[in-house]
Formats: C-alpha cells, structure tokens, sequence
C-alpha cells in the first residue's frame, strides 16, 4: 500500500494519500493544492476514487469539489454535515473502499458534530492507521466551542479512541509545531488533555480555552458545504 503525508503550510493542515492496487484517496485536501494532487496521482499512475473530509473545516477551504470536477473521483462527507453538494455523505462503520483496503469511519462528535476519524485495520504485519481529522491531534484534541462542538461529547470520543491498541498510528488533521505522528499509548501517556480526571473536567479545561475563532471561519464553512466550488 501507498501511503503519503502532505501538508498545508498556510493552515497547518495535513492531507492523507492512500493507496492499493492502483486505487487511491485523498483525507482532507486543501483546495489550494489542488494541481499539486493531480500532479502526484498522474505521477504514481493512480486513479482517485475517494476525496473525503474528516469534517467541515473552518480553517480552511476543501479540495473536494475540485477533485471531484477533474477525476471523476466520489466526494464525501460525514452524514451529520448536510451537505447537498457530496457525491455520498458516509455514517458510523462504513467502510470506504480503495483497491482491497478499506478504512473504517468512526462517527467522533465533540469538536464539530460531524467530525469522523478514519481507521486503517491493523495486519499481521503493520500496526493500525488512525487518521484523526481534529479530533485527537498530538498533544493536543480540536476545540469544542462552535460548530455544534461539545467537549462531553469530544469526551466520550476520545475514551473510544484511547480503547485502541497502544501501537495504532495517529495521524492528525493538523499539527501546529512540525510533529508528523504519534500512536494511541503515547498520547495516552503525554496528551496534556487526556490526564484530566473525568468528563466534567475536561468539560472544564475546554471552557476555559478562550480561542480566537479561525481567520477563515466566516469563508470557510460556508466555502465548505459547497464542497469548495465557487
């Protein structure tokens, strides 16, 4: 399997490029990049089938409708979004197909309602893939104060992430400081977010996080339930 990590500079966002059998898809592309993604497919001779976002962004402007409109490729987001402008809106335990693999979605609300991680199944022979979109970042989780977020809700998300095997990758949706990945026991162990006692304090610790909302919020959102055409 091909597997790639690109990165955003203007919006700290990493995009996710899978692989197998000549199949590929993309986790949440930045419309900017978007010849940088057509050039890549046609380089390694593959065939996007799936553009998916782990949520809408609010931070910047999604590459789905751009893909969509050059390859052919199924745009996707989760149920809960509403979008009218995806080719297939995906629900909790689907599996989304690309050459023989599939990635499991996992519906983990709390830092939008629909925020979705993405679950590459362990083999015998490599560890699981945890593509966490804002949910689980490293050392850090994704505020919870807007888009219908709720940290009790994130709360219970996390304890469901944290169930997985120690050695599942995390792969985050962004990353402030230049770190790439982590796995479920090292954030478990040194995630400053996770070593509050119960839900109630973590409520707490995310109430008092006073964040400025993103630059792009008022573009972006809107931007993005138009799958970024326009």
């Amino acid at each position: 399997m091909l597997f790639r990590q690109l990165f955003d500079s203007n919006s700290s966002t990493y995009t996710y490029l899978l692989a197998d059998a000549g199949e590929a898809v993309l986790i949440d592309p930045v419309k900017e990049h978007l010849d940088n993604y057509l050039r890549l497919l046609r380089e390694l001779e593959l065939r996007l089938v799936l553009a998916i976002d782990t949520h809408t962004h609010a931070d910047h402007i999604t590459a789905l409708g751009g893909l969509r409109d050059a390859t052919g490729c199924r745009s996707g987001f989760g149920a809960q979004s509403g979008s009218a402008c995806a080719s297939f809106t995906f629900a909790e335990g689907e599996r989304l197909v690309f050459g023989g693999k599939a990635l499991i979605a996992w519906h983990t609300p709390g830092h939008t309602d629909d925020s979705y991680c993405f679950l590459l199944p362990a083999t015998a022979q490599q560890p699981g893939k945890l593509f966490t979109g804002d949910t689980l970042l490293i050392r850090g989780s994704g505020r919870t104060d807007f888009q219908n977020g709720s940290a009790r809700a994130q709360w219970a998300s996390l304890q469901r992430l944290l169930a997985l095997p120690g050695d599942t990758e995390v792969w985050p949706g962004h990353d402030y400081r230049g770190w790439t990945r982590s796995s479920i026991a090292e954030e478990a162990a040194h995630n400053p977010r996770l070593q509050v006692a119960d839900v109630e304090a973590y409520v707490e610790l995310m109430g008092n996080l006073k964040l400025p909302n993103p630059k792009l919020m008022d573009v972006a959102v809107p931007a993005n339930r138009g799958c970024g055409l326009g």
